[in-house]
């Protein structure tokens, strides 16, 4: 049976904050004269990894998507609506803040800006973790291995040293090509059982 691991690797999407983008697109949708199919057409592609990857600032996004939708928001109006779409997982912070000071913990998200701003004063538990890993800061995503590496650096531990958790199957296997014991997110009650597993 494997040790402990020193470091828990935590995914934000679906594992701190569910994140609804149907409900993203209606909003923007409903703003902007369009159906949400529409939307999400007009938003898709290359535009969100840009933003991901720190290309795009806040006022970039605002452009960009206000361009695709054919409106103009001012940016208090659209930074709410782009934020608009998250909802704290209440149920899972308890475990998380039982993990500090038990282990190394990292967040490692694909995320832009103005989510961020958003999130960080409604989450506060981020302030627990050792370090954040956001693709807006450090320029790769996942399932990328340079931001796993990332990761682990800010870790201080060898790949099989740590446990990773996503709600994306591809990202987790990602993490487990580098070593890395990777687990899909769920549930909470879920996470309870994977960390027990691993003898946390």
């Amino acid at each position: 049976m494997s040790p402990p691991p020193r470091a828990i690797i935590l995914d934000l999407g679906n594992v701190l904050v569910f994140h609804d983008n149907a409900l993203l697109f209606r909003r923007l949708g409903t703003r902007a004269g369009l159906p949400p199919p529409e939307a999400e057409r007009r938003l898709a592609g290359a535009g969100w990894t840009a933003a991901n990857r720190g290309l795009v600032g806040g006022e970039g996004i605002r452009r960009d998507v206000c361009g695709a939708l054919g409106v103009d928001l001012p940016a208090e109006e659209f930074n709410a609506l782009w934020s608009s779409h998250f909802t704290v997982h209440e149920a899972v912070l308890p475990r998380v803040e039982g993990l500090v000071g038990r282990v190394k913990l990292v967040l490692l998200s694909n995320t832009n800006v103005l989510h961020m701003e958003w999130l960080r004063p409604r989450l506060p538990v981020l302030e627990r973790f050792d370090h954040l890993v956001l693709s807006c800061e450090v320029g790769f995503v996942k399932p990328e291995p340079a931001i796993y590496q990332e990761a682990l650096e800010h870790a201080g531990c060898e790949p099989h040293e740590a446990a990773f958790f996503d709600d994306i199957p591809e990202f987790v296997q990602a993490a487990n090509a580098l070593g890395i014991r990777g687990h899909l997110f769920t549930t909470a009650q879920a996470f309870d059982a994977q960390l027990k597993a691993l003898g946390l």
